[in-house]
């Protein structure tokens, strides 16, 4: 049953269905919907993607990690703690050992596994990696070669974006000094630990420091203005839902995307002539005070979404009833969202309101919950 479960758990993962229900993690995704620990959450998913292709991403799916003891555990013939035995071994042998080698330590760890438990398993990995990788690590004694700064922006076949750099020591040590501390796991909340990888932590670190460094006035600016960037699209696109709009120095971009931008910035209205060019410029706006996002962070903590524990600096307003549809720039038709989760509530059915004791609430889509049962965001509640 555990290894049907984990087969079922890595189709949803491979589907992309964790992401339209809000988690940003498989393991997040066990945590909230099996009501489990945390750390069991956390160990099942390590089994499913390691038992399992990954998803796949512009090519072919991810191999799995341990396809060998995959077998094993749909015959019913090893799980849990077993499986997590195999599957550290595994992790921890080196890329440049040949893949018949590390399949020959996996078949011999899981013939092991058919008649003994985790410890002895644990014991043989340990003689295995021994065996594969006698010299351990090889010490780096070259020294550090001088590097010119080079930064791509790409854009790959399936239409995301990138960047692909090479950086000198000093830059290299700057951004990282200035990324760690955002990229920090967050503080558990009722034993819950920050569910996302390393490299989702530093994504998100990265997004955010971009965003915070091109609003602060210390920067260059642009024509008077802090850094900016503009997006054009017809008002009737913008009100009716259609069409797409046009994002500086990237292209086309859907409609849905512009109205995120436009819910936590400075809007400009402008006319546009037949011809594309600009009749007239209006004041630009902000649409959410300083006073309001602070009324926002009590009221909120942080991202409000439901199972959320992104904090306040990582969170953006969102307008409830949205702006072309003439909402109003009040606490209660605001609230405060990470990058995520903010982009699920444009892109998705799931719907979020103001309850009567003026804390938001979501609704999960119908495909999701039947029941349509409002949730709420517990991990920023105060004592």
């Amino acid at each position: 049953m555990d290894a049907e479960q984990n087969a079922i758990l890595a189709e949803i993962n491979s589907r992309g269905v964790r992401g339209c229900s809000g988690h940003s993690t498989l393991a997040a995704l066990i945590f909230e919907d099996f009501l489990v620990t945390d750390k069991e959450a956390n160990a099942r998913a390590d089994r499913v993607l390691a038992l399992h292709p990954g998803p796949a991403l512009g090519g072919d799916p991810e191999p799995p990690l341990a396809p060998l003891t995959a077998q094993a555990a749909a015959e019913g013939a090893i799980g849990g703690s077993q499986i997590d035995a195999i599957i550290r071994t595994l992790a921890r042998i080196p890329s440049s050992v040949p893949d018949e080698d590390v399949r020959a330590g996996e078949k011999i760890l899981v013939e092991l596994a058919r008649r003994a438990g985790p410890r002895q398993i644990a014991r043989a990995g340990r003689r295995l990696l021994d065996e594969l990788d006698p010299d351990g690590k090889e010490p780096r004694n070259e020294d550090p070669k001088d590097i010119r700064p080079e930064l791509r922006f790409v854009k790959h076949r399936d239409g995301s974006l990138g960047l692909k750099a090479r950086l000198d020591l000093e830059t290299y040590a700057r951004l990282k000094s200035d990324l760690d501390p955002m990229a920090k796991p967050h503080k558990a909340i009722d034993g819950i630990r920050d569910s996302r990888t390393q490299d989702e932590r530093y994504g998100d670190a990265f997004t955010d420091y971009v965003r915070l460094k091109t609003t602060s006035r210390n920067l260059p600016g642009q024509a008077g203005e802090a850094t900016h960037i503009l997006v054009t699209m017809s008002y009737e696109d913008l009100i009716n839902d259609l069409g797409e709009a046009h994002l500086d120095l990237v292209g086309s971009i859907s409609a849905t995307d512009a109205r995120i931008l436009a819910c936590d910035a400075r809007v400009r209205p402008g006319v546009l002539g037949t011809a594309g060019e600009p009749l007239d410029i209006g004041r630009s706006k902000r649409t959410v005070s300083l006073a309001q996002k602070y009324a926002l962070t009590l009221r909120d903590g942080g991202c409000a979404f439901p199972g959320c524990d992104m904090p306040v600096p990582r969170c953006t307003a969102h307008h409830i009833v949205f702006w072309r549809h003439h909402g109003e720039t009040k606490i209660d038709n605001l609230v405060l969202l990470c990058t995520r989760h903010h982009r699920l509530i444009h892109r998705s059915e799931w719907k979020v309101q103001i309850a009567q004791d003026g804390r938001p609430e979501f609704t999960p889509p119908a495909y999701l919950d039947s029941t349509g049962t409002p949730r709420r965001n517990t991990m920023h509640l105060r004592a």
